[in-house]
């Protein structure tokens, strides 16, 4: 009876490809987070995000802006560079999460094409979650520090939504550099299988 050998196919997932999918949602996560939070700008009595802006108990007046509401949160005051920077960050979160949907289908399917397919779209929508997000970070204090002289209050600090977006800015660097890691030497073995003859 004659031998034959079988050629099997491995795919085995690389970790840096796991690690990209991690920081995927740890972006999603953070801009969440970021998004829905009014602790982008701060000032005494005064809380301002990227949807609204919170006007504290016993604030000194005038108020920043001259806005004359009273204490409470309203809607984001209506600047050009607040829905800019809002929306850029939506388009941040929107392709990001693509970015993340892409590197799980990556991770889950053995044909080693579809594998390259998924992760270099899941780089493209990287890429523009993250010039987007920068963007966003870069025309905001811009934008705010020439209207500094209407603000009302001589100290004025970003707050912590601020610093998740740059965190987020960090993560995303991290997965797209993560995804083009080793992109040909991708997870592709192959095994010689004989079978066992008893003689």
């Amino acid at each position: 009876m004659p031998q034959t050998t079988t050629i099997e196919t491995l795919t085995v997932t690389r970790p840096l490809k796991v690690i990209a999918f991690i920081c995927g949602i740890i972006v999603v996560l953070l801009m969440i987070m970021g998004l829905a939070s009014t602790d982008w700008l701060m000032a005494l009595g005064w809380r301002q995000g990227l949807f609204a802006h919170c006007i504290e108990e016993g604030a000194p007046t005038p108020l920043p802006f001259n806005m004359p509401d009273p204490p409470g949160c309203y809607a984001a005051r209506d600047s050009a560079y607040i829905k800019a920077a809002a929306a850029l960050c939506v388009v941040c979160l929107l392709t990001d999460i693509a970015a993340t949907i892409l590197t799980g289908l990556g991770l889950r399917t053995q044909d080693h094409r579809d594998k390259h397919k998924y992760y270099r779209f899941a780089v493209f929508c990287m890429g523009i979650a993250l010039v987007s997000l920068l963007i966003a970070l870069i025309i905001y204090p811009i934008c705010f520090a020439a209207e500094l002289n209407l603000g009302n209050r001589t100290n004025w600090e970003f707050g912590w939504a601020y610093g998740v977006g740059w965190g987020a800015v960090i993560f995303l660097v991290g997965g797209a550099v993560l995804l083009l890691c080793e992109k040909e030497s991708e997870e592709i073995y192959y095994k010689e299988k004989k079978p066992f003859v008893m003689i």
